[in-house]
């Protein structure tokens, strides 16, 4: 079976790394997949749901935060802040994240601090969608 081999990185451990069938990333331009023997390119990745296919086992779905994904012979390198499984995601720890967050963007601050609250509440709000919930998201409307 045709393979690449992948490694995902978070800033602050490996995640994975191994031969995959298959890979979709978010990007600015929307889902972007990769299959063994894709062409030499450089990804921006966005906060998202990742998928992928380890060799011989059922298809993984991760939340990703900011980075890059460079694709170079037949080898995937996946560079993001943080990585998630989804089972691991607690809701309510996502829920207060994207409270704060809010907060700290209605506070006056340089703008600095007004993107990394910003990246703080898209990361935020991306876990509680890969978790299915998002009834609070729906919800913030009628607070």
């Amino acid at each position: 079976m045709n393979t690449f081999e992948l490694n995902i990185l978070a800033s602050d451990k490996p995640f994975f790394k191994g031969p995959c069938e298959s890979l979709i990333v978010p990007s600015l331009d929307g889902k972007y997949g990769i299959l063994p023997h894709h062409s030499n390119m450089i990804i921006a990745v966005v906060p998202g749901k990742l998928v992928y296919v380890p060799l011989g086992q059922p298809k993984q779905e991760v939340a990703v935060s900011h980075g890059l994904a460079k694709v170079e012979n037949n080898e995937v390198l996946v560079l993001v802040d943080s990585v998630e499984r989804v089972e691991d995601i607690d809701a309510q720890r996502a829920i207060q994240a994207i409270k704060a967050a809010r907060e700290a963007l209605m506070q006056k601050r340089s703008i600095r601090e007004y993107r990394i609250a910003q990246d703080q509440l898209d990361r935020a709000m991306n876990r509680l969608r890969l978790k299915g919930k998002t009834d609070f998201l729906k919800d913030r409307d009628k607070e």
